[in-house]
């Protein structure tokens, strides 16, 4: 059976994949677009409650341009929370520094980490500790050549 970024039935590319597919799709999906749109509001203004997304139930229901906008718009949270140096040690080649849960919780913001526990069903705790277990390696998947891929290569990654 090939592998892709999720790995496959009888062997996962990241620890707990039954969990990190959905949880890395809704992640990159909701980046994606806040990243499209501009990034995020001020967090001095309150914010209307918007009707849920559908998340997808399978790689290929998403798309490479929301996948790639998604890491993209990833990679800059992290950068700009001062995680510069952990998140270039997963897209460059070497070995991927580990990051802690609350690492991710910080360079995510809470907003993003509550949509994706409400996007999951899964607690706070849980969506940022298995993040920190999983971003390593997906972001290093996704980032074969040390560089954010092509759309078409994001298609061949996630097939």
């Amino acid at each position: 059976m090939p592998q892709n970024i999720f790995g496959s039935d009888s062997g996962p590319a990241v620890p707990g994949g039954s969990v990190a597919k959905p949880l890395i799709i809704a992640l990159l999906a909701l980046l994606a677009s806040r990243y499209m749109s501009g990034g995020q509001k001020e967090a001095t203004a309150p914010e209307m409650p918007k009707p849920p997304d559908p998340m997808p139930d399978s790689a290929q229901d998403a798309a490479p341009g929301s996948v790639l906008d998604g890491l993209g718009g990833l990679i800059d949270q992290f950068q700009k929370k001062g995680l510069g140096d952990v998140v270039d040690s997963w897209v460059n080649r070497g070995k991927n520094q580990d990051v802690a849960p609350d690492q991710v919780s910080v360079a995510l913001g809470g907003d993003v980490v509550d949509e994706l526990s409400r996007r999951t069903g899964l607690p706070r705790d849980q969506v940022v500790a298995e993040l920190a277990r999983m971003l390593p390696n997906v972001v290093d998947k996704l980032t074969p050549d040390g560089r954010l891929p092509t759309r078409q290569e994001i298609m061949r990654l996630m097939s």
